[in-house]
C-alpha cells in the first residue's frame, strides 16, 4: 500500500451519491440514455431504461464476419434476462424510475412504482464474477394494493443470429421444480452456435405453474401468475447463462448445466460468491482523500476495466470493452498502451492476461510479418479471434499503423519488471520479444549510419497518413529492441548483436531548437491526439526535464479539442510528474469530464460523442492518478514513489495493489 499526502482544500463538486462506492441515475430519460454495463470479463450485458428490461448482450472474444467492414466483429447475443410485469391483465406502466450502482458488489438496482402505484418494484441484475458464463437478477414487488401480477420471462434474438430453435424442458425434483427457456442459433456466417438459457428460482415455498409460448423465432416466454394482498411481498430470481461453441464445444447443453447450477445454488449462495470475487478484485484500489467526486469518478473507471477483463483467459478488451459493439470488439494498441499500465499496477494477474491473448496469437502476427515480407512477427493493428489483421480494407490504419507491434513487445518487457517473474519471461515473454526485436530490425530501411529509417508509417496521430520517421514509432522500436537484448541477457542467452546495432541509428526528428518533430515532415499543424509527448510517458524514452518541457509547450497547443480523451490525460500526467498540480489538475477534468453521458455519466471517446463505455479513456485517467499524482514509476513499479505536489483540495492518494484477483 502507498500513501501520499498534501494539504486540504476544497474542489468545486457535481456529486451524483453521497457514497464513494455508488453511482445513481434519478431522472432518467429514455431518448438521452447511455447504460451501464454489467460485465465479469467475459459476459457483457448493458443496461436499459426500460424496466425489467436489457440492452445489448455480448460474449468476450466471440466474433463473426458480418456487419460493417466484411471483417469479424463481436457478435450480439441473447438478450436473456428481460422481463415483463402485468398486473390484473394489463401490461404495468412504470413511473419514478431510478437506477443505482453500487460498484463494491457490481451490482445495478432499479425502482419504480408500477400500475398507478399499486406495486413497488426493486429489480437488481449482476453479472456472476465467479460464473464467467452466468447472471442473475433478483425482484422484489411489493403490493400496495391487492392485485394479480404476471410476470415473464423473454429470450429475444438479435437479427443477425441465424437457424434461431427454442425450447422448454420442465424438470420436476421434489425439492425443486425448473423450467429451463433455452435458445440456439448459429452466428451470421454460422461459423459459431451459441445458446442461451433461464431458469426462475423461488425461494418462499412457493411453486407456481410455469407457462411457456413461443410467438416466433426470435421470441420465446416463460410466465407465471401470482396473486397478491395488500403488503404481500413477491420475491424471485431469474438465473441465465449463455456460451457460444468457440468457448465450449456443446455451449446448448453446457447453456442449461449451468443455468441448473445456478438455480439449485440459489440467490443467497450465488451472491454471496459474486461479492467474494469483487471484494477480492477492490483489493486493488486507489483512494483519494479530499476530492470526493473525482474518487467516484475514480472508482467508476476502474469498476469498468475490472469488468471488461478476466484472469486466465487470453483475451484483451477492445475500446469499448463489454459495453456493446463500439470499435466491433476489436483489440487495438488501447490495450497494451492505455488500459494495461493501471492493470498492472493494480491487477497483474489481469495484466498478465492480456498479454496471453497476445502470445496465443503470435504465429498469426509472424504471418502477417512474412505476407508484408518482414522477419519477426507484425501484429495487427486491429485483432479479433484469430490474430489477423481486421482493419477494414479503407483504413490504411491495418497495414501502416505499425507502433502497435512495438507497444505488444514494450508492455511484455513492462510485466517482467513488474513481476520478475523469469518463468513467465523465458516461456511467453522472450519469444515475444524477440520476434517483435526481429520484425523491426528487418522494417528498417538501412541508409547508412544514424539513418536506418522507418518510412510509409501511421503514428499515434492518424491525421498524417504514410509518413516517414515518426517519432513515437522509431522511438518504441529502439526501446522495444533494447529490452530484447535485456531479456535474452537476463536469460542468460546471446542477443542478436543487430538488434543494439539497429536501435542506435534509428533517427529521432527534431526541429531546429530541439523541440522533437513529430515525424520527417511535420509543419506544426493541429494533430489527432498525443504523438511525441508519449515519449516522456509512460514510453519514458525522454528523459531530460528541459526535453519534456520544450515537446510538452509545443504540443499541448496543438491537439484538437475534438480528439480522444488519452491526450489530455496524457499531458496530465506529465504535467503532473513535472511537479505542476493545477495544471495537470485541470487537464486530468478535461480528459473525462466533457466526456461523461447521461444518466451515469458513462465515458463516450470524445466530448460531444455518444460511444460509451470508452475504457481506453478511463484507462488514460487512471494513468494520471497513479503515474501523475500517485507518483508511481511505471518503468520500476516496485520502487517507492516520490510523491509530486497534489491538486488544490486533493489531501493524500493511497494506491492499493492485489496481486491474485480472477
Amino acid at each position: 500500500m502507498l500513501r501520499f499526502a498534501a494539504l486540504l482544500l476544497a474542489l468545486p463538486l457535481t456529486c451524483l451519491a453521497a457514497d464513494p462506492w455508488t453511482v445513481e441515475a434519478s431522472r432518467i430519460d429514455p431518448a438521452d440514455y447511455h447504460g451501464v454495463t454489467l460485465a465479469n470479463g467475459m459476459l457483457g450485458v448493458l443496461s436499459s431504461p426500460e424496466p425489467l428490461r436489457m440492452g445489448d448482450v455480448v460474449l468476450n472474444g466471440v466474433y463473426d464476419t458480418y456487419g460493417r467492414g466484411r471483417v469479424d466483429n463481436i457478435v450480439r447475443g441473447f438478450r436473456f434476462l428481460n422481463l415483463d410485469l402485468d398486473v390484473d391483465g394489463r401490461r404495468a406502466a412504470a413511473t419514478g424510475l431510478t437506477q443505482r450502482l453500487d460498484m463494491r458488489a457490481a451490482v445495478l438496482t432499479s425502482e419504480f412504482d408500477a400500475a398507478g402505484g399499486k406495486l413497488h418494484v426493486t429489480h437488481q441484475v449482476v453479472a456472476l464474477r465467479h460464473l464467467p458464463y452466468s447472471a442473475l437478477a433478483v425482484v422484489d414487488i411489493e403490493a400496495r394494493q391487492d392485485a394479480t401480477v404476471t410476470i415473464t420471462n423473454a429470450i429475444d434474438s438479435p437479427d443477425a443470429l441465424r437457424d434461431v430453435h427454442n425450447t422448454y424442458t420442465m424438470l420436476d425434483r421434489p425439492h425443486a421444480r425448473i423450467g429451463l427457456t433455452t435458445s440456439s442459433a448459429r452466428t451470421p456466417t454460422g461459423r459459431h452456435s451459441i445458446a442461451a438459457s433461464t431458469a426462475f428460482i423461488f425461494e418462499d415455498g412457493q411453486r407456481p405453474e410455469l407457462v411457456h409460448e413461443e410467438f416466433d423465432y426470435g421470441t420465446h416466454t416463460t410466465k407465471f401468475t401470482r396473486r397478491l394482498k395488500r403488503g404481500e411481498h413477491l420475491r424471485f430470481s431469474l438465473a441465465g447463462s449463455m456460451l457460444a461453441s468457440s468457448q465450449v464445444a456443446d455451449p446448448l447443453n453446457e447453456a442449461e448445466r449451468l443455468t441448473l447450477y445456478a438455480a439449485l445454488e440459489g440467490r443467497a449462495r450465488l451472491l454471496a460468491a459474486h461479492r467474494r470475487a469483487w471484494d477480492e478484485l477492490w483489493k486493488g484500489d486507489i483512494v483519494i482523500e479530499g476530492a470526493p467526486q473525482v474518487q467516484r469518478d475514480v472508482r467508476f473507471m476502474l469498476y469498468h476495466l475490472y469488468s471488461f477483463v478476466r484472469a486466465g483467459t487470453a483475451l484483451s478488451p477492445s475500446p469499448m470493452g463489454l459495453s456493446g459493439l463500439g470499435y466491433n470488439g476489436h483489440v487495438f494498441w488501447d490495450s497494451e498502451l492505455w488500459m494495461y499500465p493501471p492493470l498492472l499496477a493494480l491487477q497483474p494477474e489481469l495484466a498478465r492476461s492480456m498479454l496471453e491473448y497476445r502470445y496465443a496469437r503470435l504465429d498469426a502476427a509472424r504471418r502477417n510479418a512474412f505476407s508484408h515480407g518482414y522477419r519477426g512477427a507484425m501484429f495487427p493493428w486491429e485483432s479479433a479471434s484469430e490474430g489477423q489483421e481486421t482493419t477494414p480494407v479503407w483504413a490504411l490504419t491495418g497495414p501502416f499503423q505499425q507502433h502497435i507491434t512495438g507497444c505488444v513487445g514494450w508492455a511484455f518487457w513492462m510485466y517482467y519488471q513488474a513481476t520478475h517473474d523469469k518463468s513467465w519471461l523465458r516461456e511467453r515473454g522472450y519469444p515475444v520479444l524477440k520476434e517483435v526485436a526481429d520484425f523491426w530490425a528487418s522494417r528498417v530501411e538501412r541508409n547508412g549510419p544514424g539513418r536506418y529509417d522507418i518510412r510509409n508509417v501511421i503514428g499515434p496521430d492518424e491525421w498524417q497518413e504514410n509518413i516517414d520517421n515518426n517519432a513515437f514509432t522509431n522511438a518504441m522500436a529502439i526501446t522495444v529492441l533494447h529490452y530484447a537484448t535485456q531479456a535474452a541477457k537476463e536469460l542468460g542467452l546471446k542477443p542478436d548483436p543487430d538488434w543494439d546495432d539497429v536501435a542506435a541509428n534509428i533517427p529521432l526528428p527534431a526541429f531546429p531548437d530541439g523541440t522533437t518533430r513529430e515525424h520527417a515532415t511535420y509543419n506544426g499543424v493541429p494533430i489527432k491526439q498525443a504523438d511525441v509527448n508519449l515519449l516522456a510517458f509512460p514510453l519514458g524514452f525522454t528523459t531530460e526535464r528541459k526535453q519534456i518541457e520544450r515537446d510538452l509547450a509545443y504540443y499541448e497547443k496543438r491537439m484538437a479539442p475534438e480528439g480522444p480523451a488519452m491526450s489530455w490525460s496524457v499531458l496530465a500526467t506529465l504535467h503532473a510528474r513535472l511537479g505542476q498540480p493545477d495544471q495537470a489538475l485541470a487537464l486530468f477534468e478535461r480528459s473525462y469530464q466533457p466526456n461523461r453521458l447521461a444518466p451515469f455519466g458513462v465515458l463516450a471517446e470524445t466530448a460531444g460523442g455518444t460511444n460509451p463505455y470508452f475504457a481506453t479513456g478511463a484507462g488514460g485517467a487512471l494513468q494520471s492518478v497513479l503515474f501523475g499524482f500517485g507518483g508511481l514509476d511505471l518503468q520500476h513499479l516496485e520502487r517507492t514513489p516520490v510523491p509530486p505536489p497534489l491538486p488544490h483540495g486533493w489531501r493524500s492518494v493511497t494506491v492499493k495493489r492485489n496481486s491474485g484477483s480472477r
